[in-house]
């Protein structure tokens, strides 16, 4: 031992121990800001909308070619339009399976409950779950933009 150091560990020195002391410090500063940084949960600040228009369409996809000639899959999808408060957005939603249908109450110029988050527009359904679409594109809405019920 050294006589004018008082005794301390012989495995770390002070210069290793503070070392130590400041990686534990930045990891628990860390976590602590992932922590905050974590959502609680989608917020349920649903808004009364309209349907403007729904739109059953279909992607052509081709799986591989046997010579020269595509084999293709269609992959049906969704284009629902929703107009809240003054801006219309047209999302689109793709099923899991080709036979699943949207819920029979949306139809041109129903009321609907719905919230936008970013790129992602949240329906509720008739039975309280949410329906997620991508927003595709959105715009001001026009004056009468919903259109009349047909007869």
């Amino acid at each position: 031992m050294q006589e004018g150091k008082p005794g301390g560990c012989f495995i770390l020195n002070e210069r290793m121990l503070r070392t130590v002391g400041n990686v534990s410090f930045a990891i628990l500063m860390l976590f602590g800001v992932s922590l905050a940084a974590q959502k609680k949960g989608p917020p349920q600040n649903y808004q009364s909308g309209k349907i403007v228009d729904v739109q059953r369409k279909v992607n052509t996809k081709v799986l591989y070619y046997v010579v020269n000639t595509p084999i293709t899959k269609d992959e049906p999808y969704f284009e629902i339009s929703v107009q809240f408060k003054d801006e219309v957005y047209k999302g689109r939603y793709t099923p899991r399976h080709a036979d699943e249908e949207l819920p029979e109450e949306w139809s041109n110029g129903a009321t609907i409950d719905g919230r936008v988050d970013g790129h992602h527009m949240y329906l509720k359904r008739p039975s309280g779950m949410e329906m997620d679409l991508y927003i595709a594109k959105h715009t001001a809405a026009r004056e009468n933009s919903v259109a009349p019920a047909q007869n």
